[in-house]
């Protein structure tokens, strides 16, 4: 597979993560928590300088320049095939995309625009750029446990 279409995939997905928090912020800011699926899933509007949980809230800063060499440093692994299989190549692909997504909006904005909120849980608020990294860690650590050593074997 070309390394175009991973790219390409990061790009569209971190764009759909930036629409989305255009929306978030045009829509419900004042709004309480809207609920999509009651009891469920629901849209809250957050600010969040820190990331995951808010942990280094205040240092939007350092989290950017953190964010851009993450993101340079996946591209760049996308583009050596430093994971050879496709399916590791498009974890990180969503890892790119997830970084990319919060790196836009703390460079733009200065703090990353949170809004998925599980009713059922106590649990942070959160975006697609996050369910990108979420998804994208959890499948990497999957292929490097068992997809790569069942390939060594």
């Amino acid at each position: 597979m070309r390394t175009g279409l991973y790219y390409a995939a990061a790009v569209l997905l971190a764009a759909a993560d930036q629409v989305s928090k255009h929306f978030a912020r045009a829509l419900l800011p004042g709004r309480g928590t809207v609920e999509l699926i009651p009891g469920v899933v629901g849209l809250s509007y957050v600010e969040n300088t820190g990331m995951a949980f808010s942990s280094f809230s205040g240092y939007t800063g350092i989290l950017a320049c953190v964010s851009a060499a993450a993101a340079a440093a996946l591209a760049w692994a996308i583009y050596q095939k430093v994971l050879p299989r496709p399916f590791g190549q498009w974890m990180l692909t969503l890892l790119l995309a997830g970084a990319l997504g919060n790196l836009i909006d703390r460079a733009l904005m200065g703090y990353v625009t949170d809004m998925i909120r599980l009713l059922f849980v106590n649990f942070a608020v959160f975006n697609v750029a996050d369910i990108c990294v979420t998804v994208g860690a959890f499948g990497l650590i999957f292929y490097l446990f068992f997809v790569e050593s069942e390939a060594k074997r």
